[in-house]
């Protein structure tokens, strides 16, 4: 059983219903027609009826909008705003007010919300609300207020006197730094004619402006002595230009602004002394320094020019940056150039380079946003990192040496194990064989050489101490080549020395020479499968080192391939092991001495160079 709270409620939507079937048909045209939404609430906030408005600006059809309260059509901020005037309303008082109301696809709608209450048997029994959308008017006013807004941060707070005039040249405004800057006050200048603060030797000069500018309804520029307020001249740039009115294109009055100049010549004077100081810091910079403007250098240190090899900094100068990098780098050099233009720094980054006479060179390059003569401009640090490559490839090398090393000495020491057993069987093998001898003497020699090669292996895990010893290295050479010939004869190759002198004495280890000499002539051999001519020269090459060259007249090798000559594992024969190679320059060094190779089509060079022995002083 209801209540008769309820009961009463009831009554009155019922009563309203009555008087919306009674009302709504005489007043149809003005309740369907009308541009404005209207919606009709019972006193308990329930939707009862909506017009055609109603529907287009909240997106619900009539029925979805009967089973909605007036809570769901409001943002929950503006709730307890609108159930405010909404029960001012239901007590009999006209309430307008403005809301935002949520749409059917969540979208809020500004709105100005009148209710009118609906009386009936001297009882409200409903709300009449209309809705008017001031969503457009919202915005513009909220422009406006912007416009405004900012006007008055340009005019208050700028620090150029702004001045407007009527068509007589009577001041109507000014801002206030005119008091900062002219020790006037707004009072002490407003209705006064413009030409009164100027110089009388420039009066004339700035009427003609102005009246140029009415004329021509451009802008007019110009520079005069305008009188502070303690009597003093200073020199002013004065920019006006004419208001319009755009409906009758009249002049509505003129709007200048004028700059205190006086001081302008000591600013660039200073501002040329910094460039100058920049200059120099970048001039003498160790890293080559560009400065570019959009795509074109415009300056480049010495350090630049001598790196991209350059005799000269003409030779550098307005060309294209992106010139300089290697193709393959075309991409990332443009995107971060556009960073560096929009104002932010870059990291350095690694890129290939390429030098004037087509050389490629590997370098870090950093932008960075700066200002050169007096406009926007790239400070582009480039770094040159071949020694650090060549360093990185150093240790590279060295580790690969050491995992090699440890390699070895493992394999050795595993092969040695069953060796030795192996030689113990065979010789009780021997002591009770009285035949095959010629058997064993084979197994024993193989065995040897196992052992021999074992040894090498152990002197890349762990080099033995060097024995140094006086030695002529013309007699060296000469040995190392009577042990070859036999195996240069069968593969049809021919070793020829060429000696500029005699006596050339050096402190080595002869054994370790001896193998650098071995492997250098067995690969020239190799590289000759058809024959050919090995020829040895050994002559001064300053007063303290000797210099020999091996040259062969093999196929050659490209240079990538001999740009790796000397890395561990890396060979191009088929049962190599890129050891040989990188064991001789190993011993080289150890003698304090430097190997070379240079090759192309027409052979192969390899160039040793070793410190002589001093002579004793008597």
């Amino acid at each position: 059983m209801k209540g008769p709270v309820e009961a009463i409620k009831n009554e009155k939507r019922m009563l309203l219903v009555k008087y919306l079937d009674e009302n709504i048909s005489r007043c149809e045209t003005l309740f369907t027609c009308n541009q404005d939404s209207m919606f009709i609430l019972d006193i308990e906030g329930h939707v009862v009826q909506v017009n055609p408005a109603f529907e287009k600006i909240s997106g619900f059809s009539t029925e979805e909008a009967k089973q909605l309260k007036l809570q769901f059509l409001f943002p929950i901020d503006n709730v307890n705003k609108v159930f405010h005037h909404f029960h001012k309303a239901v007590l009999g008082q006209f309430q307008n007010f403005d809301c935002k109301m949520i749409n059917k696809n969540g979208q809020l709608v500004d709105l100005n919300v009148t209710n009118i209450p609906i009386s009936m048997n001297d009882q409200i029994v409903g709300v009449c609300a209309v809705g008017r959308d001031i969503t457009a008017l919202k915005r513009k006013k909220e422009e406006v207020r912007k416009i405004e807004e900012m006007q008055r941060i340009l005019t208050d707070d700028v620090l150029d006197v702004i001045i407007s005039t009527n068509m007589q040249g009577e001041i109507l405004y000014v801002s206030p730094s005119c008091e900062h800057i002219l020790g006037y006050t707004e009072d002490e200048v407003i209705n006064q004619n413009s030409l009164t603060f100027i110089h009388p030797d420039d009066k004339k000069k700035a009427y003609m402006n102005r009246k140029k500018s009415l004329c021509t309804l451009g802008n007019g520029r110009d520079c005069y002595r305008v009188r502070k307020k303690d009597g003093e001249y200073v020199w002013m740039e004065s920019l006006c230009k004419p208001i319009i009115d755009p409906e009758t294109l009249l002049v509505l009055e003129v709007v200048s602004v004028i700059r205190d100049i006086s001081k302008q010549t000591k600013v660039e004077e200073e501002a040329k002394k910094r460039e100058e100081t920049y200059r120099d810091i970048v001039e003498y910079s160790p890293d080559a320094v560009f400065i570019a403007r959009g795509n074109k250098i415009l300056f480049i240190n010495e350090t630049g020019a001598r790196l991209l090899g350059a005799t000269k900094k003409e030779d550098i100068l307005n060309k294209k940056v992106i010139d300089f990098f290697h193709p393959d780098y075309h991409e990332i050099a443009k995107k971060r150039i556009k960073v560096v233009t929009r104002g932010d720094a870059t990291d350095f980054y690694v890129y290939k380079l390429i030098r004037l006479d087509g050389t490629i060179f590997f370098a870090e390059v950093k932008g960075i946003p700066t200002i050169f003569q007096n406009k926007p401009a790239k400070h582009i640090i480039i770094r040159d990192i071949t020694e650090q490559k060549r360093t990185q490839e150093l240790l590279l090398n060295s580790e690969k040496l050491n995992v090699a090393g440890q390699l070895a000495a493992g394999i050795a020491h595993e092969v040695r194990n069953p060796l030795t057993a192996i030689k113990g069987f065979l010789r009780l093998m021997e002591a009770q064989a009285d035949n095959n001898q010629t058997y064993f003497e084979i197994i024993k020699s193989e065995m040897d050489r196992i052992e021999l090669i074992l040894s090498e292996l152990l002197v890349l895990a762990k080099p033995h101490e060097l024995k140094f010893e006086p030695v002529d290295l013309n007699t060296l050479i000469d040995s190392v080549k009577t042990l070859i010939d036999t195996q240069a004869i069968m593969n049809g190759v021919h070793i020829e020395t060429s000696y500029c002198a005699k006596n050339f004495m050096i402190n080595c280890d002869r054994n370790q020479l001896k193998q650098v000499f071995i492997n250098i002539l067995k690969n020239a051999i190799e590289a000759m499968p058809k024959g050919g001519v090995v020829t040895i020269e050994l002559k001064k090459h300053s007063f303290n080192k000797i210099k020999l060259l091996f040259k062969d007249t093999g196929k050659g090798m490209p240079q990538d391939i001999l740009k790796r000559l000397g890395e561990p594992f890396f060979t191009t024969k088929e049962d190599g092991t890129g050891l040989g190679i990188m064991i001789s320059k190993q011993i080289v060094e150890n003698h304090d001495g430097t190997i070379h190779f240079w090759s192309d089509k027409k052979g192969t060079i390899v160039e040793v160079i070793l410190p002589l022995m001093r002579p004793k002083q008597v």
